[in-house]
């Protein structure tokens, strides 16, 4: 018989490990073309994480009911993953099935809704195509990198144009209703008010459904318009956000306290620039940490803990992370 390992969340929300059986692994898992054994780094922004023992790209929503049903039959534990920002995946990977959900698909129906899969990528392919149609709202998100159904989990967020930024614009303001498959086993059509979307938080956060596809709702606008404020968004972006092209990063890893912004408290620390490893606190936003080149899980946890070491000390504040941990540390 053979041996398969099964991650247990613990209350710092990183997990260890405990053995269970595999032996009817295979037979379920092969006819559906899981790929085994496969580093998790490559699907992450922030290029880090060890291997996952399965991965599977859901393209369509047959795929992953399919495969999310095999794996709880199973009991066999599993994350799902869209573009794999705003997380931390362990340098010991996953011990069990990641699901990359890919379902595809931009629909225009008509008077401003659009139908999306879980799968799209918010930008550039989503916000690409709305904006050439003219329609406003999800241009608020021009460089941001997740994936609809991402989105959706954490409430997408961005502040409002130039010039005063003064107001936060939440993907929540664009949906009508998404199709879910439901922790109960159901695909049903629900509106935006199932989610009770909060800053950086959806009921999907605790509850095991799926998205399968979201209808947004948006206005008409001149494309040139649009534009001009996508280009905005991206120089300001550029002026503080690290180039993904060059280094990986997660996005801001903490949350907001009381209002006040945990780059802030990091920054009076003197925390920015900070280095273990290949781990950096970025330069231009201490909120930020970003992979150098060769970072690996533990060089960032251990930034993370001297910034709430630093700010709980000096503040008196708890910084609590807004990025998931996945897998085993």
């Amino acid at each position: 018989m053979e041996l398969y390992w099964l991650s247990v969340i613990n209350h710092n929300g990183r997990s260890t490990r405990i053995k269970r059986s595999k032996q009817s692994i295979p037979k379920k898992l092969d006819s559906l073309g899981i790929e085994t054994n496969v580093t998790l780094a490559p699907f992450t922004t922030f290029g880090i994480g060890g291997p996952a023992d399965f991965l599977f790209r859901a393209k369509s929503s047959g795929e992953l009911i399919e495969v999310l049903s095999i794996a709880q039959e199973m009991g066999l534990p599993y994350f799902l993953m869209g573009k794999g920002a705003n997380l931390l995946i362990g340098d010991r990977g996953f011990a069990g099935l990641i699901i990359i959900c890919e379902i595809s698909g931009i629909n225009f129906l008509g008077e401003g809704l659009v139908r999306v899969g879980a799968g799209v990528e918010t930008y550039p392919n989503l916000i690409t195509a709305t904006v050439d149609k003219g329609l406003s709202g999800l241009h608020h998100f021009v460089g941001i990198p997740s994936t609809v159904g991402g989105a959706m989990w954490q409430n997408l967020h961005f502040l409002s144009p130039a010039p005063n930024r003064s107001r936060t614009i939440f993907i929540e303001e664009f949906v009508e209703t998404a199709t879910i498959f439901s922790e109960e086993k159901e695909i049903k059509v629900v509106d935006k008010d199932y989610f009770k979307f909060s800053y950086d938080y959806s009921i999907l956060h605790d509850r095991k459904d799926l998205v399968l596809s979201v209808d947004f709702l948006l206005d008409r606008e001149d494309p040139l318009k649009l534009q001009q404020i996508m280009n905005e968004n991206l120089g300001w972006r550029k002026t503080r956000h690290p180039d993904l092209q060059k280094f990986g990063s997660a996005g801001s890893i903490f949350k907001k306290i009381q209002g006040i912004g945990a780059g802030r408290l990091i920054d009076i620390c003197g925390l920015k620039g900070k280095i273990h490893g290949g781990a950096q606190i970025f330069e231009r936003h201490a909120n930020i940490i970003i992979n150098r080149g060769g970072a690996t899980a533990s060089d960032v946890l251990a930034l993370i803990d001297l910034a709430q070491t630093a700010v709980a000390r000096e503040h008196g504040h708890d910084l609590e992370p807004e990025i998931t941990f996945v897998g085993e540390f």
